[in-house]
């Protein structure tokens, strides 16, 4: 696990996960508590964690675009729209990041 803080495309991997939790305890917990149970604290907590998450691996992944040179038309913004679908980022970690992590070490 620690391997993962040392490349770019590892921290991405890590803020990728995190912004994923983050966005489904915000859309099926906080989100149904606010509304249903008429409970807002929880969004009101996950929302900024959730928001600068959100900021953090935007900019992360415009980083590693950078640095490892991905062609926008092919990767990057198949990236960045996996962060606003539910699920998204795992799915973009096991078929994008995941790969291209273990190209990066051999």
């Amino acid at each position: 696990m620690l391997h993962l803080f040392k490349t770019p495309i590892g921290r991405l991997r890590i803020i990728s996960f995190l912004e994923g939790i983050s966005l489904i305890i915000l859309l099926f917990i906080a989100v149904p508590l606010k509304y249903w149970a008429g409970q807002p604290a929880m969004v009101k907590v996950m929302g900024p964690i959730h928001g600068l998450l959100f900021t953090l691996f935007v900019f992360t992944t415009l980083s590693v675009g950078v640095t490892y040179r991905w062609k926008f038309s092919e990767t990057s913004w198949k990236v960045l729209l996996g962060c606003i679908i539910p699920f998204g980022t795992f799915y973009i970690d096991k078929y994008i990041l995941a790969p291209t992590a273990n190209n990066e070490t051999r």
